[in-house]
C-alpha cells in the first residue's frame, strides 16, 4: 500500500479513504480489468454473425487484452481467488460473470449433443490464460494467430483425426 500511494503521490493513509482495506482496492482493479476485457471480447464478438466467428473474436479479444501488456488483465488471470479468502466470493463473482459471455458464445455453437459445454469453456479460457505463460511478443505468433489456431482445433474434427498407419 505505501508503494502505490508513493506512485499515486498521496500519503499511505490516503488511500484508505477509498478503500478500506487492501483487499478492496485488489477487488477494484480486478474489476476494472474484467470490466475491459469483457468490453473488448463482447464488442468483439457481436461485430460476427456465425457462431464459430463469434467465439473467434471473443477469443482474440481476450487474448489481446491479456497479451496486450495491461495489468488490469494480468491482475485478472494472476490473482487466484482461493488466495485471498476474505474476497474470494466478490472475485469469483466478477470472473463467473465475465465467463458468462462464454458460456453464451459456446452454447450457440452447433455441436454434437453429447458435448460438455462447460468442459469446453473451461479448455479453451485455460488454454487461452495460460498463454501468457509461453507467448513471446517478439516471436512469430500473434494474439489473433493463436486464437484462431486454438478455435481450428477446437472445430475442426479432422484436425485431430490420428493417422492411422
Amino acid at each position: 500500500m505505501r508503494d502505490i500511494a508513493r506512485a499515486a503521490e498521496m500519503l499511505p493513509g490516503s488511500l484508505y479513504y477509498h478503500f478500506s482495506a487492501k483487499e478492496d482496492l485488489l477487488v477494484a482493479v480486478y474489476e476494472e480489468g474484467v470490466r475491459r476485457i469483457s468490453q473488448g471480447a463482447r464488442s468483439a464478438s457481436r461485430a460476427r454473425t456465425e457462431p464459430w466467428g463469434r467465439l473467434e473474436a471473443a477469443a482474440i479479444a481476450h487474448l489481446e487484452a491479456l497479451l496486450g501488456g495491461s495489468d488490469y488483465a494480468q491482475v485478472v488471470i494472476r490473482i487466484m481467488p482461493k488466495d485471498v479468502p476474505k474476497v474470494a466470493s466478490r472475485l469469483i463473482r466478477l470472473r463467473d460473470g465475465y465467463e458468462r459471455l462464454f458460456d453464451d458464445l459456446i452454447a450457440a455453437l452447433p455441436l454434437a449433443r453429447r458435448t460438455d459445454r462447460r468442459m469446453l469453456r473451461l479448455m479453451l479460457l485455460g488454454a487461452l490464460n495460460w498463454s501468457q505463460g509461453w507467448f513471446r511478443i517478439d516471436g512469430d505468433a500473434t494474439p489473433r494467430s493463436v486464437a484462431r489456431s486454438f478455435l481450428k482445433l477446437l472445430r475442426d474434427p479432422q484436425f485431430m483425426k490420428q493417422e492411422v498407419r
